[in-house]
């Protein structure tokens, strides 16, 4: 089973959704660099359950613990182990899945995988696991932000057919992004949004959405060819987020309605470097940064665990009424936002410290 990201910023997640805790090490973190607790938290905080009434009920202080490589708030080179405990576990509510595979989870294909699957709540395919993934991220945004100046910002972008205005690039802030529960800067789609949410999940279904992403100042030439392309590194890593769909950069499949004339990015001088009139490639081109601002899309599809009766087939292939139980997001992108922004981090910062290396 792989549990980890990256070659030179290599992280790896560890525990399950109903376990004693998840976490993660980070192997190749910079020696005295300074951090804390502190550092790391904010980010939980905005992915942790319990948030909001758009969210799961599950209540999840989300906590994180630097338990190895840290020395008086400094780095010392050696492995960072972080920490978050489950508290609020409840595996009594997953015994249908004994009986029965859960429709559209990860239930039976892992069994067909291993022989054997997490007795409650999904084990490693849990979106729960993404705490230590948001946990990890925040390091490596650290970084990226100290040594680079990289913003990455990401935000709601649509819930099933509302879709906001286009953002500003330029100036969007997280703080733009949380005025909102459903993190979608837009008041007006924010509020149709949740609108939204709050009926589906009273009607014991469930939404999906995209989030969209960008990061600021970015360098040109991060990524190499041919089969580990920057675009390919933030496909990979956004897909592996429970839940997603689809993922698309720049302008996306979009492009696919265009002639060259029209989708190509013209060169022009930017007070002494060279840039791109227009941003359509995202920041990409032939899979390597270009120093414009990078842009995706990722799609998560709704939630497949709700609260209305379905039919299905137990694990003998006999039809049987199931209801799924446990507390569960009508819809994930609203907590998707700070999962989007952490693997992105994870992205560019082994790239960041490749180049560093001359590799």
């Amino acid at each position: 089973m792989s549990s980890s990201l990256g070659s030179i910023f290599k992280i790896t997640t560890f525990g399950e959704s109903h376990g004693p805790m998840v976490g993660a090490v980070i192997d190749g973190c910079p020696a005295r660099m300074a951090l804390t607790e502190a550092d790391i938290q904010p980010q939980l905080d905005r992915r942790r359950p319990g948030q909001s009434d758009l969210t799961t009920p599950r209540e999840e202080a989300d906590r994180v613990t630097i338990v190895s490589g840290v020395e008086k708030g400094v780095t010392l080179g050696s492995p960072v182990t972080l920490t978050i405990q489950n508290r609020d576990t409840r595996p009594e509510d997953y015994g249908e899945t004994m009986a029965a595979p859960r429709p559209s989870h990860a239930d039976f294909s892992y069994k067909a995988r291993y022989g054997v699957v997490a007795s409650s709540g999904g084990g490693r395919a849990s979106a729960r696991e993404t705490a230590a993934r948001v946990a990890a991220g925040a390091v490596a945004e650290k970084i990226l932000r100290e040594q680079f100046g990289i913003e990455i910002v990401a935000w709601v972008q649509s819930v099933k057919d509302i879709v906001a205005p286009e953002a500003d690039l330029t100036r969007l802030s997280r703080a733009d992004v949380d005025k909102t529960l459903v993190r979608c800067p837009d008041a007006a789609s924010a509020a149709a949004m949740a609108a939204l949410i709050r009926q589906v999940r009273d009607e014991g279904d469930s939404v999906g959405g995209v989030v969209a992403c960008v990061c600021r100042n970015v360098p040109a030439g991060w990524g190499d060819p041919v089969f580990d392309k920057m675009t390919a590194r933030l496909a990979g890593a956004m897909l592996s987020i429970p839940a997603t769909r689809g993922f698309e950069f720049g302008s996306g499949f979009s492009s696919t309605l265009s002639r060259g004339s029209e989708h190509n990015d013209m060169f022009v001088d930017k007070g002494g470097k060279l840039g791109t009139l227009t941003n359509r490639s995202g920041g990409l081109q032939g899979g390597i940064t270009n120093g414009e601002p990078v842009l995706f899309r990722v799609a998560f599809k709704p939630p497949a665990t709700i609260g209305r009766a379905q039919v299905t087939a137990d694990w003998n292939g006999r039809e049987t009424p199931f209801k799924a139980r446990g507390r569960h997001d009508p819809c994930v992108v609203p907590r998707a936002v700070p999962v989007v922004e952490a693997m992105a981090a994870l992205v560019l910062v082994d790239a960041a410290l490749s180049v560093a290396s001359g590799r």
